[in-house]
């Protein structure tokens, strides 16, 4: 067994990795974030591993690909289902990671949800590779309000009090009966997506609260959709009871989030933005 790195260094390898991984996107994606922000995502990072260095020691199979192809919609159409988790093998018992950017307390609440993909996994794990299964798991990496609070004003004492407070790890049980069921529903989507039908939620659903969120639909899930200027359901719930059309539409199409997100665009575009030098002309 090869002896544990130290804290420190283990850290500055994960400094460095990040921002090798930044450049990447950077130059892949055309886009860049401003340094409050990359930091943010610094710190989401190795507070991760901080709190959960346990569970990262013992990852034996990092981003295992699990596929489960030749699948039939109810209307006859090809499709195969793809996951990517973390497997932890230790003695006896095996267990599968699936890591989301969600919050620990929505995962818990809407825990139905990562239910069905977990399920799937685990048939695809059990049936197909043959491999055996004890747990599987979400590990939910954003930071809930209270360390987020807690980082941004500097607050070491209230950090380490909203650390030992936060639960990423969440716990879910997979139930091998359920797998067909779900099999059936991502065909359903499948069929609906292959023939045009993308119905919008209602006007009512955007303004609901979201389970396990302080936030409601449009707020949460709308604004980080490019398609919500094209769709009927958003205009109609980001005009609300105006009677000024104008100014109404104005409102709705000037809607690209809050001040502070705005604001970070603009800065991080300006200083990504290269003024070319100036050229002389020879007469």
């Amino acid at each position: 067994m090869k002896p544990k790195l130290p804290d420190k260094e283990i850290e500055q390898r994960i400094r460095e990795a990040f921002e090798l991984n930044y450049e990447m996107l950077k130059l892949e994606g055309g886009h860049a974030i401003t340094p409050d922000g990359k930091q943010l995502a610094l710190n989401q990072v190795l507070y991760y591993w901080r709190k959960l260095r346990d569970v990262a020691e013992r990852v034996t199979d990092t981003e295992v690909k699990l596929s489960l192809p030749e699948q039939r919609t109810a209307k006859k159409r090809k499709f195969s289902i793809e996951g990517i988790v973390d497997i932890v093998r230790e003695e006896e018992e095996t267990c599968m990671y699936d890591i989301k950017t969600h919050d620990a307390n929505y995962v818990r609440e809407n825990q139905n949800l990562y239910e069905q993909q977990l399920n799937v996994y685990a048939y695809i794990w059990q049936t197909l590779r043959k491999q055996p299964l004890n747990h599987t798991a979400v590990i939910a990496t954003s930071f809930p309000d209270g360390l987020s609070d807690a980082i941004r004003a500097g607050d070491q004492p209230r950090i380490a009090a909203e650390m030992q407070k936060w639960e990423p790890l969440i716990d879910i049980p997979f139930n091998p009966s359920q797998v067909e069921k779900t099999i059936r529903e991502f065909g359903g989507i499948v069929d609906e997506i292959e023939e045009g039908k993308f119905k919008p939620r209602s006007v009512k659903d955007l303004k609901e609260k979201i389970k396990g969120d302080n936030r409601i639909f449009a707020t949460r899930v709308c604004r980080n959709c490019d398609a919500r200027f094209s769709c009927n359901s958003y205009r109609e719930y980001a005009m609300g009871t105006n009677t000024r059309a104008v100014s109404a539409i104005k409102k709705y199409i000037d809607d690209l989030g809050s001040d502070v997100e705005v604001e970070d665009w603009k800065t991080v575009n300006l200083e990504n933005t290269r003024i070319p030098e100036a050229v002389e002309i020879e007469e």
